[in-house]
């Protein structure tokens, strides 16, 4: 057996109602708030980038390949068309990781319904096309029995919500070619909701030929081909295959991190802002402990000169504080975790902590707990703790039981 840590934890055992009984827990609240908040921060940022980056990558894909001069945004109008390359179509679904390749065309038009009008960008896409998981629809999806096109728009909430218009209207799209205006009547037959103002705001679904019949264009021209990966993760590496080893000049490709570089950038500095409440409650954990156990050392400076007089060496005593320590922020840490844990998972299941939409791309605060995450703050904090209690137990050398025992 143990006997510093048999000696420890029948110490804390025997502790209660004394002065000590209460410097401990103390010590494990503040110990347990610290590693909640730690996890919760996590797990917040963690949230927030997959959600948004789900909203995104649900929409535009991972990759886009498209002519150079249309780098500048994901979005295209009245630019000369490429053509669609079956060949190629089949090289890139080949490419590992490759979940799905769809061509696409982008045009502006004015939307008028109701007596208002709005202004966005109709992407034509085919029957291939799916909303990934992120964003919400209403409604039913666009029909492509249609041997011509499609005479069905999939609006936005947003979008719908200023037309007043809902799933089973009738509105007028209105093209503005060289001057006179092309006017086309369709049906919404359904809605999406982001909560990316980019999309919500300036975009519309349709049927591609819709667009190729608009635009004079052939049944193979397209503006260019959107990529839906297995995970975002590989989409550096099969953009960069697809530059190298797949297409020439005017195409080139991108992906849809460097797109909206500016969005993934205030991702990353929520995750700056983590990072500091981190280290801080860390910072807040460790002093919390380091000062209760130096507050029990010299509530039990009796017990320690008893000790040193009945023979057991420094490293022995030592350890009975550090086994203290241990415990306490052991007991602190598991209680942080069900705290953080229960809060996410009511959060998961009830939405109660909520965001305003328009600044933040979503209603409800997004947690995503990653059991790595939780794994590593409880095996730092715990190191980090025990590590920085070897100083107040440097105090024990000062006792001398000459001292200590005489009024005992």
């Amino acid at each position: 057996m143990n006997v510093s840590f048999f000696i420890a934890r029948r110490y804390l055992v025997k502790q209660k109602g004394t002065f000590s009984s209460f410097i401990i827990r103390l010590a494990i609240v503040a110990t347990a708030l610290s590693v909640a908040v730690m996890i919760l921060s996590l797990a917040v940022v963690t949230g927030f980038k997959h959600a948004i980056s789900e909203k995104l990558f649900g929409f535009m894909g991972h990759v886009q390949v498209r002519p150079f001069n249309d780098a500048a945004t994901a979005s295209v109008g009245f630019s000369q068309p490429i053509y669609s390359d079956a060949a190629l179509i089949g090289s890139m679904q080949r490419i590992p990781h490759v979940v799905a390749v769809t061509p696409y065309a982008v045009r502006p038009v004015i939307l008028q319904a109701n007596g208002l009008l709005e202004g966005v960008q109709l992407k034509g896409v085919n029957q291939r096309y799916r909303f990934q998981s992120g964003i919400t629809t209403a409604g039913k999806p666009i029909s492509f029995t249609d041997s011509q096109y499609a005479k069905e728009i999939i609006l936005s909430r947003t979008t719908a919500d200023k037309l007043n218009t809902k799933p089973g209207d009738t509105i007028q799209l209105n093209f503005i070619d060289n001057g006179v205006p092309r006017i086309r009547r369709v049906r919404v037959s359904g809605t999406y909701h982001s909560g990316m103002e980019d999309m919500d705001k300036y975009y519309a679904v349709c049927d591609i030929r819709l667009l190729q019949r608009i635009n004079n264009w052939t049944a193979d021209s397209i503006n260019g081909y959107q990529l839906d990966l297995s995970s975002p993760d590989y989409a550096d590496t099969v953009a960069a295959y697809i530059h190298f080893n797949l297409i020439n000049a005017p195409l080139a490709s991108y992906t849809t991190v460097g797109t909206y570089t500016f969005i993934f950038d205030w991702i990353e500095l929520q995750g700056v802002n983590s990072a500091i409440l981190i280290a801080i409650m860390a910072i807040v954990a460790i002093i919390n402990l380091g000062a209760a156990l130096l507050i029990i050392i010299v509530d039990r400076a009796a017990m320690i000169g008893l000790l040193k007089a009945l023979g057991m060496p420094f490293e022995s005593t030592r350890a009975i504080f550090l086994s203290i320590a241990a415990i306490v922020g052991g007991s602190g840490i598991l209680l942080g975790n069900l705290l953080a844990l229960g809060i996410c998972y009511l959060q998961l299941h009830y939405g109660f902590l909520k965001l305003p939409e328009d600044s933040y791309y979503m209603r409800y605060v997004p947690v995503k707990v990653i059991w790595w995450q939780v794994a590593a703050v409880d095996l730092v904090t715990l190191v980090l703790c025990i590590f920085c209690m070897w100083l107040p137990t440097l105090y024990i050398r000062r006792i001398q039981p000459a001292k200590v025992l005489q009024f005992k």
